[in-house]
């Protein structure tokens, strides 16, 4: 299902939006994550620094073929072989990895979807115990230059509130990512014992 509003800008003005290490250094997106997925790669923006920073693989799915064939040719010419990235309708199939084997979840930009709690199910599913879902969204701010309209924009109190009905903790409940982003961070909880 593509995304409503989710049309992407010329490549080299999108990365003009965005400190993608701050933002990967305030989300804690470092080598002690192994393998980590991530549902829409576009350019490739925050794909290939983040699978420099991690141990495992980065597994991002993006439903748009031209989006994966650019991230793959970047990733290629970068030289990272930790990338797989994938054509695939998350929505209707998953991550396409098996349940509780994912260190950390990106959702970054994307929670204006149609059904952002059925997404953040599929996150708890695919996130080990203890695993991380790491959010990022345009500011509900309509000075932003990018970003859904503000009527499917949604607060951060929206995002916490969709993580909770999903079963996942909420560790960091608001990180400023100037100039136009905050972040979040939740938790899939550690099993508990009988």
């Amino acid at each position: 299902m593509k995304l409503r509003d989710s049309g992407m800008p010329e490549e080299a003005y999108w990365e003009t939006l965005f400190d993608v290490p701050l933002i990967l250094d305030r989300l804690g997106v470092d080598h002690r994550l192994r393998d980590v997925v991530e549902l829409g790669c576009g350019y490739g923006t925050f794909t290939l620094p983040v699978a420099r920073r991690i141990t495992g693989v980065l597994t991002t799915c993006d439903i748009d073929p031209a989006m994966i064939a650019r991230t793959q040719q970047r990733a290629l010419d970068a030289g990272l072989t930790n990338i797989r990235a994938m054509v695939r309708d998350v929505f209707a199939d998953g991550f396409g990895v098996p349940a509780d084997s994912q260190d950390a979840a990106l959702l970054f930009n994307i929670l204006h979807c149609e059904e952002p709690s059925r997404l953040l199910a599929e996150v708890a599913r695919v996130l080990r115990p203890g695993g991380m879902v790491l959010v990022i969204h345009w500011r509900y701010d309509p000075s932003t230059p990018r970003g859904p309209s503000l009527d499917i924009r949604p607060r951060p109190e929206q995002c916490r509130q969709w993580m909770l009905e999903a079963g996942l903790t909420l560790l960091v409940a608001h990180v400023d990512l100037p100039p136009y982003h905050y972040g979040m961070v939740g938790q899939k909880l550690t099993e508990k014992k009988p």
